[in-house]
């Protein structure tokens, strides 16, 4: 293993803690990615306390290629959201495509990047998995790279296991610096908390279902696909998981994910920002993916307001969210 180059040291640098949204991607109607509601979703998710985890599963990232990714990243960092905010997603089926992603997302200075394994082929074995991380650590060679692994077998069918983890620590020890866990088993996020957290390896939630929990558990937070739509409830948990009305804000969090679950996730998250933004371009997803049809979109907006749910102000495309300063270069998300 070559050494690797950086501007600073990785030891020096503040983790990236609490809250993150996978952010949902904006379409116009030729199914192009839109850069201004992109931007404006995002300062108005971190007017609620959320970090970014750009280009996840909910963000249609694998629908979308490297060059349209690398171009929405420019365009939000160009417009002043701070970087050290973002864990954009690099993990690709192709290795160069992941090298590529992953040094661009380096060099204007995001905070981490979120990866997925290779995940087109199944049944591969650790040693391939292991292989193909650190090819991308080797080529990207700076040691300000922060990877997160990114472990989600209901989907990628490719699971990260303990033991490959442990590897990659033991190989990479500045670089692999955490987990988002969307494995949906309690026992395996817990088993990563108690083996690998207190080494430093940071332990993220795939949902905010778990984020009491994790929390407790000596955890980071959660990256959570409802984070785009309930941000400031669930940052308000990670604040103040130790008061003694945690139990019952995870309660109310879950009561709120529990009416999104009912529906295809991703389409009933876009639909309810064009709902309550009145902005109906939100809803466009890329196929293979297909829209609520208007039945699901009442039926969802419905059981949000029986259950007394509001985003609490989403802004449109072309106004600024009022407390986000576009020039100064923020701090992660720092639990207490």
């Amino acid at each position: 293993m070559r050494p690797l180059r950086g501007r600073f040291n990785l030891g020096s640098l503040a983790r990236i803690r609490g809250v993150l949204s996978p952010v949902v991607t904006p379409f116009d109607a030729e199914l192009r990615p839109d850069p201004e509601r992109f931007a404006s979703h995002c300062r108005w998710l971190l007017d609620q306390g959320v970090g970014l985890a750009v280009f996840g599963t909910n963000s249609e990232a694998n629908s979308m290629s490297v060059a349209e990714k690398i171009a929405l990243l420019d365009a939000l960092i160009d417009a002043g959201l701070p970087p050290a905010r973002m864990m954009p997603g690099t993990g690709c089926c192709a290795l160069t495509d992941s090298v590529a992603l992953t040094r661009h997302s380096v060099d204007r200075g995001c905070a981490g990047v979120l990866m997925l394994p290779p995940f087109y082929y199944k049944g591969v074995a650790d040693d391939g998995l292991f292989r193909s991380y650190a090819e991308v650590i080797e080529r990207v060679g700076e040691s300000d790279l922060r990877i997160y692994l990114y472990n989600i077998p209901p989907v990628s069918q490719v699971p990260i296991s303990l033991a490959l983890i442990e590897r990659l620590l033991q190989a990479y020890p500045a670089t692999i610096a955490g987990i988002k866990d969307s494995s949906g088993d309690w026992s395996n996020t817990q088993a990563m908390l108690e083996r690998f957290q207190p080494l430093g390896f940071d332990v993220f939630a795939g949902s905010e279902t778990f984020l009491l929990a994790t929390l407790r558990g000596g955890g980071a937070g959660c990256i959570t696909a409802t984070g785009n739509v309930n941000p400031k409830r669930i940052a308000e948990l990670a604040r103040r998981w130790r008061d003694p009305d945690a139990d019952a804000q995870q309660t109310a969090l879950d009561a709120v994910r529990s009416v999104f679950q009912q529906f295809p996730m991703i389409p009933a998250l876009k639909a309810a920002i064009a709902h309550y933004a009145a902005d109906p371009q939100w809803v466009t997803v890329r196929p293979p993916l297909v829209e609520l049809d208007q039945a699901q979109k009442n039926a969802l907006v419905h059981a949000l307001q029986a259950a007394g749910f509001s985003m609490l102000g989403p802004v449109r495309a072309g106004q600024d969210s009022p407390s986000v300063d576009r020039g100064r270069q923020e701090r992660p998300v720092v639990l207490d």
